[in-house]
């Protein structure tokens, strides 16, 4: 191979101006004093007898995406268990049974289904705004500096150990073949065809928060009322070792302090709501 006296336009300045070779079954490390291998045969013959790589999609984006829906599905009916069963022990305390309960226990039920939805759907689209605004700056960014864009995206594969010359070439042919999905991709950590839909997410936060509140309001209903606390509360607490065991491990967290402490902090809330009921009951005419 000709030896390289000076470093081609577009590389780094602090790049090595020797060539080296190195190969493997599997792998070609690009010469670096060259910023196309393909115009080196040297390069070219170790690519010829190298494996042959497919192009293969990650799946680590659209599996992040199922989790933190997994996630909160999760939390959003761990809200419903909560705020039910504080409501309906509440209510139970002040000495109120049949279809005063119930009634209560379905308002509560609508209202927090509602107002889970409402928060959600106010909160994703607030985060798609941002998004949408951040790679609206992006293009702009690419449309009339794509040089400066170009320079950039080199340095934010190089942040992620990859040398300056294979970060240039890199970033040049992401740039020739999806400039804005590379710059959302390394600049902004999204992808901009798979932004959150608001309407998605408010759908699944209120149907896991009416699912989990239903679990406290069968219980009180269905149950005899000489027993019906105490076995609200024994249900709810089963119920909410399983929602704050399956938070924990989504989570990668240790699943037995933060089941304990979900499940304390209902109790918790259950007690504290029955007390004032039955306050509340005992001075109301």
């Amino acid at each position: 191979m000709t030896s390289i006296t000076e470093p081609r336009a577009g590389i780094l300045a602090d790049s090595p101006a020797p060539a080296s070779h190195t190969a493997s079954n599997e792998q070609v490390l690009i010469c670096e004093g060259m910023m196309d291998p393909e115009s080196c045969n040297q390069c070219q013959s170790i690519a010829a007898e190298a494996a042959p790589i497919e192009a293969v999609d990650s799946q680590d984006a659209a599996m992040n995406t199922k989790l933190n829906w997994l996630r909160a599905g999760v939390l959003g009916a761990n809200d419903g268990i909560v705020s039910t069963a504080g409501l309906v022990v509440g209510v139970a305390g002040a000495a109120v049974t049949g279809s005063g309960l119930l009634i209560a226990g379905i308002a509560g039920l609508a209202a927090g289904a509602l107002s889970m939805a409402a928060g959600e759907y106010v909160s994703v689209s607030t985060q798609r705004d941002a998004e949408r605004a951040a790679l609206a700056r992006q293009r702009e960014l690419i449309e009339n500096q794509p040089e400066a864009a170009e320079h950039r995206l080199a340095g934010l594969i190089v942040h992620d150990g990859v040398s300056k010359i294979l970060a240039q070439r890199v970033a040049r042919e992401l740039t020739e073949r999806d400039a804005i999905g590379a710059h959302a991709k390394y600049e902004l950590g999204i992808d901009p065809d798979e932004l959150t839909n608001p309407w998605h997410a408010a759908l699944a936060s209120m149907i896991s928060f009416a699912l989990g509140a239903l679990i406290p309001l069968f219980a009180i209903v269905l149950t005899p009322a000489a027993i019906a606390v105490p076995f609200t509360m024994i249900a709810v607490a089963l119920a909410l070792a399983i929602t704050g065991s399956v938070s924990a491990k989504l989570g990668e967290a240790p699943v037995i302090p933060a089941t304990i402490r979900n499940v304390l902090w209902g109790i918790i809330a259950m007690l504290v709501t029955y007390g004032v009921g039955y306050l509340v009951g005992g001075v109301t005419p």
